[in-house]
């Protein structure tokens, strides 16, 4: 006689039972608490997943062209600005799904959060404005005009003021967000693209895509207070179109994409000075660290990949494909 099948679980008690619904459910989360890396990619119209040593992971479709990213205060979501759609996607990092789109005005650019989570501000380049969502409703609070072709946003750590690049009129402008309207306009270089405010809040640093530089705006005086030229041996000046910028998290350190010279700057944040350039992708725009400061993720938007750059020994480790025209990078680690 044959002995009938016998499942382990059949008889188990309901300790046992709940104990491995418990282990799957560590299991199924265990990939976010070990780290990821996320890549918008402007024409496959999806969100690459990679681990933060750059194994590829998945791809989420999201809504046509997204480009800008940011977490929200939870960590538990992402959003997504959609250029072709002018909508805002939300994904939960959970299920890694688009899970809601809210529509947003013409040309959505760039976007930040204010600390509280609560309001979404979206750079409109069609309306040349800096506008307002509530980001629970999606309804929109309010707009303030800017120069012409707004892009980069940053709001101050206390909520109260919006820093927004205007890359027609060569201006950063600072918005009182209680007064909602503009307070200061700061003269800057060619075509002001992204914004890095330092730890200590003292200095705002610039990046110059058509004056193959950045600048140092002093928080205090609301001026630019210095400007940094690139220099690649062998390239034009033409050729070096810095756009992503960021801060180290000790704040001595600015990392710089030099857009189509193909490589970042490391930078003194103290003399301003440079310590060394680093080769990577084509077209290097958005930038990423990790919470240690250790590995910088760059996205090359022509090469349509993602390079990982040890900062300490400055140099790219790897390059890994990350889909057509890869925009922004965010890291969760």
């Amino acid at each position: 006689m044959t002995a009938p099948a016998h499942s382990p679980l059949r008889h188990s008690p309901p300790w046992l039972s709940a104990a491995l619904g418990l282990c799957a459910l560590l299991l199924a989360s265990s990939s976010l608490a070990q780290g990821r890396v996320y890549v918008s990619n402007e024409k496959d119209n999806q969100i690459v997943v990679f681990d933060t040593q750059g194994q590829l992971q998945g791809r989420i479709p999201v809504c046509p062209r997204p480009r800008a990213m940011a977490f929200t205060t939870d960590r538990k979501q992402l959003l997504v600005v959609c250029g072709d759609s002018n909508q805002l996607g939300r994904v939960d990092l959970a299920s890694q799904k688009l899970v809601a789109t809210q529509p947003l005005a013409e040309s959505p650019e760039m976007l930040a959060l204010s600390p509280d989570g609560k309001t979404v501000y979206v750079t409109s380049e069609d309306d040349s404005a800096l506008i307002a969502y509530e980001l629970a409703s999606g309804r929109q609070l309010f707009a303030v005009k800017t120069g012409g072709e707004p892009e980069g946003v940053l709001i101050t750590p206390d909520g109260r003021y919006a820093y927004v690049t205007s890359e027609v009129a060569n201006m950063v402008h600072r918005i009182d967000l209680q007064q909602k309207k503009v307070v200061n306009h700061i003269a800057v270089g060619a075509r002001p693209r992204r914004l890095s405010l330092s730890p200590d809040g003292k200095q705002l640093w610039v990046s110059h895509e058509l004056g193959a530089s950045v600048g140092v705006i002093d928080t205090a005086s609301q001026q630019l207070q210095a400007t940094l030229k690139f220099q690649i041996a062998g390239m034009r000046a033409s050729d070096i179109t810095p756009v992503g910028l960021l801060h180290s998290p000790d704040g001595r350190t600015v990392w710089v994409s030099l857009g189509r010279a193909n490589h970042v700057a490391e930078v003194d944040a103290a003399t301003r000075q440079v310590r060394r350039t680093v080769l990577v992708g084509k077209r290097a725009w958005g930038l990423a660290l990790n919470k240690a400061g250790s590995l910088l993720y760059v996205t090359n938007g022509l090469s349509d990949d993602l390079s990982l750059v040890d900062t300490a020994q400055g140099k790219t480790l790897r390059s890994v494909s990350a889909g057509r025209v890869p925009h922004s990078v965010l890291v969760q680690d």
